[in-house]
C-alpha cells in the first residue's frame, strides 16, 4: 500500500490545498501485494449476488430458441441481427446510436444519483473476479490461508490446489469467450464445428483472446483493472455532487476510535462508535479504507457496510455507522429531493427522448422498403404513339428471413401503365433486389410537367402477414 504524496514545496491555493490534503488521506493498492478480502454474508452481500446472476443472460441467451432459429444472432456476415422477431438491416442502424446514447446517459445518471454503483454490482470486471476469488476461498481458504500458502515454498500440496484453480479459472474464461462468439453465430453449429476444426478463423481468434483477457485481468490484475485500466474510474468524480449517495463513514458518531472495554459504562463512553475492528477494511475488494473518506479506489459495492453492521451488533451499537448517504446528509445539510436536482430533469428527457426512438424504431420495422430512382437521361422519351414513357429502377430491401414474392404496382393516374412488372421478383431474405419497370401516360393524361406518382411493393410472407411498402416518386413529361 502507498500514499499519495503532497506537494509541500510549491505555494498553493486554499482549494487546491484541500484537495492534496484529501488525496493524502487515500491509499490506492499499486499492485505491490495481493489483496485476499474476507467474505462475509450480509443484505449486500446477497443482494451483490442478486444482479451478478444477471450475466447468466450473457452465457444462456444464446442458446434461446425463436421461431426456428437464434432468438439473439448478431450475424455480422450477412449483416442482419435477429432480435426475437425483429430483424435489424444496416439501414436500421440508426437506433444503435439511440441505445448507445441511452445507456450513456443512464450509467450518467445512475452515477450522479449513487455513485459507481454499475462497478460494484454489475461491471463485468468485478463480477468475474468475485466469482475467480470466490473460488479461490473455496480451495485455498481464508485470506490468512492464501497469504500463507502465496508465501510457503512449492510444494506438491500447492501445486496440486494452484493447478485446480487454474484450471478452473480458465475453463470460466474459455466458456467466457466461447459465449461471446455464440452471440455471432449460431450457438449449437458453434460448438460442434468449433472442436474439430470447421469453426471461421475468426472464432477461434475471438475465444483465444476473450479467455486469456478473462484470465489475467479477472484472476491475476483484479482491482489493478478497476485502477489504472478503466477509465470510469478516473471520471468518476466529475460525476458526483453533494446529493449523491454513496457507501459513507459517519465520522461525526464514529470518532474518536477505540477498542471496547468490558465492563466499561455506556453512558460515560469517551469514543466514538467505531471500534477500530478494521473489518470494513478487511472485507473491501479493492483494499480501500472507507474512513479515509471518498476514495478513487472505493467500487460502491457496500460490502464495508455488512461488516460493520455486523460489528455494532456484536458491540450492542445501531447500525448506520458506515452507510449510504450523501455528503449533505453526513455534515447535516439539509439534502434535496431528486427531482429537483437540474441534472436529473436533464437526464430523463435525453433517455426518455432516446428510448422513445428506439421503440418507434422497433415498432416501425416493416418488412419491406422501397426505393425509387427515377432516370435522368433521358428525364422521359416520347413514344411513336405520343405517349410518354419514364424509366425507374426500383430497389426492394426484404428486411425478412425468408424470400418473398413482391409484386409491382403504380398509382398517381387511371390511364397510366405499368410495363415491365407482369411478373412477381422473387426478393432475397435480408438483401436488395433492383428490377426495372417503365410508365406510361398519355400526353393527354400528363396534368403537369411534374406529376406525383406513387410506386407500391406488395407481397406475403410464408406466415400469411403481408408486406407492403410505398415509395412516391414523379412522372415527367415536356413543359406545357
Amino acid at each position: 500500500m502507498v500514499k499519495l504524496q503532497t506537494h509541500d514545496a510549491v505555494t498553493l491555493s486554499p482549494a487546491v490545498d484541500a484537495l492534496y490534503a484529501e488525496a493524502d488521506d487515500w491509499h490506492v493498492n499499486t499492485g505491490g501485494q495481493t489483496i485476499h478480502a474476507k467474505r462475509i454474508q450480509g443484505r449486500w452481500r446477497t443482494f451483490k449476488w442478486l444482479m451478478a446472476s444477471v450475466w447468466l443472460v450473457f452465457f444462456l441467451g444464446p442458446y434461446l430458441r425463436w421461431d426456428g432459429r437464434q432468438a439473439v444472432l448478431f450475424d455480422i456476415p450477412n449483416r442482419q441481427y435477429h432480435i426475437f422477431s425483429a430483424t435489424i438491416l444496416p439501414q436500421d442502424f440508426w437506433m444503435l446510436s439511440l441505445l448507445l446514447l441511452f445507456f450513456a446517459i443512464l450509467l450518467a445518471v445512475i452515477t450522479a444519483l449513487a455513485g459507481r454503483v454499475w462497478c460494484g454490482y454489475f461491471c463485468f470486471q468485478t463480477v468475474w473476479t468475485d466469482v475467480f476469488t470466490w473460488i479461490e476461498e473455496k480451495l485455498e481458504g481464508a485470506p490468512s490461508a492464501r497469504r500463507k500458502l502465496d508465501q510457503a515454498p512449492m510444494s506438491v500440496r500447492k501445486a496440486r490446489i494452484k493447478g485446480i484453480k487454474h484450471a478452473l479459472w480458465l475453463l470460466i474464461s474459455f466458456l467466457t469467450g466461447l459465449s461471446f462468439v455464440a452471440w455471432f453465430a449460431d450457438a449449437p453449429t458453434l460448438w460442434r464445428g468449433f472442436f474439430i476444426g470447421e469453426a471461421h478463423t475468426a472464432a477461434y481468434v475471438s475465444v483465444a483472446l476473450f479467455t486469456a483477457g478473462s484470465y489475467v485481468l479477472a484472476g491475476f490484475l483484479r482491482e489493478q483493472t478497476c485502477f489504472w485500466l478503466c477509465p470510469y474510474a478516473r471520471i468518476q468524480g466529475v460525476m458526483l455532487d453533494r446529493t449523491t449517495i454513496t457507501p459513507t463513514y459517519d465520522a461525526a458518531r464514529g470518532e474518536p476510535r477505540g477498542r471496547v472495554k468490558r465492563g466499561t459504562d455506556q453512558d460515560v463512553r469517551t469514543t466514538g462508535d467505531c471500534v477500530d475492528c478494521n473489518q470494513c477494511v478487511a472485507v473491501c475488494p479493492t483494499g480501500v479504507d472507507i474512513r479515509r473518506g471518498q476514495q478513487e479506489g472505493c467500487i460502491t459495492c457496500a460490502l464495508c457496510l455488512d461488516a460493520c453492521d455486523q460489528v455494532m451488533d456484536k458491540v450492542g451499537r445501531p447500525r448506520g455507522l458506515i452507510r449510504y448517504a450523501s455528503l449533505d446528509e453526513i455534515e447535516g445539510r439539509p439534502t434535496k429531493r431528486m427531482l429537483s436536482r437540474p441534472r436529473v430533469w436533464v437526464y430523463t428527457l435525453i433517455l426518455t427522448g432516446a428510448l422513445s426512438g428506439i421503440i418507434y424504431g422497433l415498432t416501425a420495422l416493416a418488412p419491406l422498403e422501397l426505393k425509387v430512382l427515377h432516370e435522368r437521361a433521358p428525364l422521359f422519351v416520347l413514344l411513336s404513339d405520343g405517349s410518354i414513357q419514364n424509366k425507374y429502377t426500383l430497389k426492394i430491401l426484404n428486411k425478412t428471413p425468408e424470400r418473398v414474392s413482391v409484386a409491382i404496382s403504380v398509382a398517381g393516374s387511371n390511364e397510366m401503365t405499368l410495363v415491365g412488372a407482369d411478373k412477381p421478383v422473387a426478393t432475397e431474405p435480408g438483401g436488395v433486389t433492383p428490377t426495372i419497370v417503365f410508365v406510361r401516360m398519355s400526353k393527354r393524361a400528363l396534368v403537369a410537367e411534374r406529376q406525383p406518382i406513387v410506386f407500391r411493393a406488395e407481397g406475403v410472407r410464408a406466415s400469411g402477414d403481408p408486406a407492403v411498402a410505398e415509395r412516391e416518386s414523379v412522372f415527367i413529361g415536356p413543359r406545357r
